[in-house]
């Protein structure tokens, strides 16, 4: 009998817990299920005090990760890149395709940024520069006038200046500066003078006198002899020996600015120029059409001969660039007609109707202006009559545009004239009356031969010192006579005229004295 041990009985156990084999093989028809994963519990781990927390921070499901980077993604397509901000939102559309589910909608896009103000007017303002205007496309018409009634005066209580009063200075400066008349017929063009506008052509003398605004004489002609040389003169016709504006008009305005450029201000006067142009020959197309519709619409028409009528059709089928018309016009119609031209002022509508038209006008530029006030032919600051009836407050003192208004209706037609070119060359050369001078200016004890009607204004300019611009009027030492002066024109700054607006004008004026009637 075999002895029985731990390790041995040990053995024999084991060997009963194992199945039995069987002794023939066998093949499942399906594998095994997968064995089911034993689910571990949490161990709660009790938190020490002093230590840091070990709880550990909640663990986001899969799915939830991946729409949230979806979710993100979507809202980031709206963003520009490097901060530039959100891609503006399109209108959504209102239109529902018939065969659409009515489950799918149309999402609601999201809320541009509101740009700033200042970038929008950036925007804009590239959106709207262009060189070459389409005859197609007419910008906003100016309102002409400047809000001048045309017979009227600003100051109707206002008596100065009488008719005996402007013979006696129409006068006293002829006998200094000599006798002035208006010319029979008007000169032939000059290709080396830009002028004020004394040529046949109306359209000629509109752009040449817009050309000599705010600048000196030689600026002036020194630009018209660019275009000259840049686009050529007509061979015939009534603006023969001028520029041919209608190679002004087709040009690009970087051409036109080239040209002038010489002369000054080239940028605002060269876009004028271009615009002008283009809207006369705008008119001139629809002037053709009215004539040929042998209706009465075409302004002035009905004082037009036949002749003329084809004549005016002619042209327009020839593009030949024309403001000749007005001629047909009143003098009230025609002022209007050319206040309403981009930089067209009261004063180059007044040098037009006045040298070209030869109707009766009293063009106010500086100098006119300075005398005027001088003279007291309109209310000082604080006059009562120069407030409008039920106005309140003092009266802060007369412009250009308001000065022209008043000595149109005050100053006789026949005088109108002569008084202007007097007063341009006297304020030119006196040195009591220019625009900038002083008791310690060259000449200035030679005298003035209106110095008995004047009562100067304006800032003192002390000796040896450039004039004070808008300074308070102070009394001169060591003489009897009490002289408030020396008006700076940078006073003519502030008026309504953009023709004004440029102040090249103040110091060739009086130093140099080959300024123009601008």
């Amino acid at each position: 009998m075999a002895r029985n041990t731990r390790s041995s009985v040990a053995k024999s156990e084991a060997a009963k817990a194992l199945p039995v084999a069987s002794e023939e093989p066998f093949q499942l028809s399906s594998p095994p299920a997968t064995p089911a994963v034993r689910k571990r519990k949490a161990v709660k781990l009790e938190e020490s005090p002093g230590l840091p927390s070990t709880k550990a921070a909640p663990i986001t499901p899969k799915s939830a990760r991946r729409a949230k980077k979806s979710k993100e993604k979507v809202e980031d397509i709206n963003e520009l890149p490097h901060n530039l901000g959100a891609i503006p939102a399109l209108p959504p559309n209102d239109k529902v395709d018939d065969g659409a589910s009515p489950a799918k909608k149309a999402k609601t896009p999201r809320k541009a940024t509101k740009p700033k103000k200042e970038e929008v007017e950036d925007l804009v303002a590239k959106a709207t520069i262009t060189t070459n205007e389409s005859p197609s496309k007419k910008s906003k018409a100016k309102n002409g006038g400047y809000g001048l009634t045309p017979g009227q005066t600003p100051y109707p209580s206002y008596p100065h200046p009488t008719a005996e009063e402007c013979e006696e200075v129409t006068r006293i400066l002829s006998e200094v500066h000599g006798h002035v008349q208006a010319p029979k017929t008007i000169p032939a063009p000059s290709l080396e003078v830009s002028g004020c506008g004394e040529v046949p052509s109306v359209l000629d003398a509109l752009i040449r006198t817009r050309l000599s605004a705010a600048t000196s004489g030689t600026n002036s002609s020194r630009a018209f002899a660019g275009l000259v040389a840049k686009f050529g003169i007509l061979k015939e016709g009534i603006g023969k020996g001028s520029v041919d504006w209608n190679k002004v008009r087709q040009a690009d305005q970087k051409e036109i600015f080239e040209a002038i450029k010489s002369g000054g201000l080239a940028d605002v006067k060269s876009k004028d120029i271009k615009k002008i142009l283009q809207m006369v020959w705008e008119e001139n197309q629809a002037r053709r059409e009215e004539l040929l519709s042998s209706s009465d619409k075409a302004p002035g028409s009905a004082n037009e001969a036949e002749g003329e009528k084809h004549a005016e059709i002619e042209k327009a089928e020839q593009n030949i660039v024309t403001l000749d018309h007005l001629h047909l016009l009143s003098s009230d119609d025609a002022f209007n007609a050319l206040t309403k031209y981009p930089g067209i002022g009261p004063k180059t509508a007044s040098c037009v109707l006045l040298f070209c038209l030869q109707r009766p006008s009293f063009a106010v530029d500086t100098h006119v202006f300075r005398l005027c006030k001088w003279l007291g032919w309109v209310p000082s600051p604080g006059d009562p009559a120069g407030l409008a009836p039920g106005s309140k407050g003092a009266f802060a003192g007369p412009t250009r545009n308001s000065t022209y208004a008043h000595c149109e209706v005050r100053i006789p037609d026949h005088l109108k004239y002569p008084l202007h070119q007097l007063f341009i060359k006297h304020g030119k050369t006196c040195p009591r009356c220019r625009a900038i001078t002083g008791e310690s200016s060259e000449g200035w004890d030679e005298g003035c031969p209106i110095d008995h009607l004047v009562k100067r204004s304006g800032g003192r300019k002390e000796a040896g010192a450039s004039p004070v611009k808008g300074g308070s009027a102070k009394k001169s030492k060591g003489k009897k006579k009490v002289v408030d002066e020396y008006e700076s024109d940078a006073e003519s700054s502030g008026l309504s005229d953009p023709e004004s607006s440029e102040l090249s004008d103040l110091d060739s004026d009086a130093e140099v004295g080959q300024s123009q009637d601008e």
